[in-house]
C-alpha cells in the first residue's frame, strides 16, 4: 500500500505529501479539506484506515477486499461511502476490465481507496498539484472530480467497441467465418459486463444530484447531474453496440443457414441426377439369362448414351426451373 495526502488549510494553503501523523492531525482538526488516496490497498491495510479515520469496519472491509463489489452508496451519518466503477485501459483484443474505486466522503475529507492504479486519480492529482483549485471548492467538488474523470475514461473504450461493432457487421456480411462469430460473442459479453456496473451507478449519481444527502451542497448538485447525463449517454452507446452485435449475430446465422441450404440444394440436385442412372445401372446389372439387350453389339454404348441423355435432360429441367444458373457471379 502507498498513500498520498493533500491538505488545504482553512486559509487556502495547499500542503502536499503529508506523512501519517500530519494526515491524522489534519483529519482530527475537522477544518480545511483533506484528501488521502490509498493505492494498492489490500486487506492488510484495514488497520491503517481504522486507526487514522475511524471508519465503519464494514465499509473498510468492502474498500480493501479483493473481490469485486457492485456500485453502491451508504449514508453512514457523518460521511458517505461510495463504490463506483470505471474501465481499465486494455488492448483492443481483450475484454474490458472494470476498475473499482471506493470513496469515503465527509464534510472536510475525501479518502479514495483502490487496488489498481487509476488514470482518474493521477489526472486529479496533477490538477491539485498545479493549483489546488479543485480542492478549494470543498469535499463534494473533489469527489465529483474523481467520479467525473473515472466515468469519462469509459468513453474511449466505448468508442473502440463501437468501431469494432461496425467492422464486425461488415465482416459478417462479406465473410461470415468462425472468427467473426467469436468477435460478435466477445462484443456481447463486453457490453453486458459494462452494463452491469453502469446501470447501478446511474441510480447513485441520480441520488447524489437530487439533494438526498446534505454533504452534497446545492451548488455542487448540478455537476453530479452532468455526470448522470454522461452515464445516460454511455448507456445509449452500449445499447447501440448491443443491437449491432445482435444484428451481426442474426446476419451470421442467416448466412450460415443460406450456405447450408445451398449445399443441400447441390446435393439434392446431384441425387436427382444420379438416381435414374443408378436405376438404369441396376436394371442392366441383373443376371437374368433372357435379357435381349445383353446380346446387342452396341448395347453397352446405348446404355451409356441413355445415361447421358438422362443427365442432360435433368440439367435442362433444373435450369428451366431456375434452380441452377450458368452465369458467372
Amino acid at each position: 500500500m502507498t498513500f498520498t495526502a493533500y491538505y488545504v488549510t482553512p486559509g487556502g494553503d495547499l500542503k502536499r505529501n503529508l506523512i501519517e501523523a500530519g494526515m491524522s492531525a489534519a483529519f482530527e482538526s475537522r477544518q480545511g479539506l483533506l484528501w488521502v488516496d490509498v493505492s494498492g490497498a489490500t486487506e492488510a491495510d484495514a488497520p491503517f484506515l481504522e486507526r487514522n479515520f475511524h471508519f465503519h469496519h464494514l465499509a473498510i472491509e468492502d474498500s480493501v477486499a479483493s473481490r469485486i463489489h457492485p456500485p453502491k452508496i451508504d449514508d453512514l451519518g457523518s460521511y458517505l461511502f461510495l463504490i463506483v466503477h470505471g474501465i481499465n485501459p486494455v488492448s483492443v483484443a481483450e475484454m474490458p476490465e472494470t476498475a473499482e474505486l471506493a470513496l469515503f466522503l465527509g464534510s472536510h475529507f475525501v479518502v479514495s481507496v483502490h487496488r489498481t492504479p487509476l488514470h482518474c486519480i493521477e489526472q486529479v492529482k496533477r490538477i491539485v498539484e498545479n493549483d489546488g483549485t479543485v480542492m478549494k471548492h470543498g469535499a463534494d467538488f473533489l469527489a465529483h472530480a474523481l467520479i467525473d474523470v473515472l466515468i469519462d475514461n469509459i468513453l474511449p473504450t466505448i468508442d473502440t467497441m463501437t468501431d469494432m461493432s461496425e467492422a464486425v457487421e461488415e465482416e459478417t456480411i462479406r465473410n461470415p467465418q468462425q472468427s467473426v462469430l467469436e468477435s460478435v460473442l466477445k462484443l456481447k459479453r463486453s457490453t453486458l459486463k459494462i452494463h452491469r456496473v453502469i446501470a447501478p451507478q446511474r441510480e447513485i449519481l441520480n441520488r447524489l444530484s437530487r439533494g438526498e444527502f446534505s454533504i452534497i451542497k446545492e451548488e455542487a448538485r448540478i455537476y453530479y447531474r452532468d455526470v448522470y447525463d454522461h452515464l445516460i449517454r454511455i448507456e445509449d452507446f452500449i445499447q447501440y453496440i448491443r443491437d449491432s452485435a445482435d444484428n451481426a449475430l442474426d446476419t451470421y446465422m442467416s448466412s450460415v443457414a443460406n450456405r447450408q441450404n445451398e449445399v443441400m440444394k447441390v446435393l439434392s440436385m446431384l441425387a436427382a441426377i444420379f438416381m435414374p442412372l443408378t436405376l438404369i445401372a441396376g436394371i442392366y446389372g441383373m443376371n437374368f439369362e433372357h435379357m435381349p439387350e445383353l446380346t446387342w453389339s452396341w448395347g453397352y454404348f446405348a446404355v451409356l448414351g441413355l445415361m447421358a441423355v438422362v443427365v442432360i435432360l435433368a440439367i435442362i429441367w433444373f435450369w428451366t426451373r431456375k434452380w441452377i444458373s450458368f452465369r458467372r457471379r
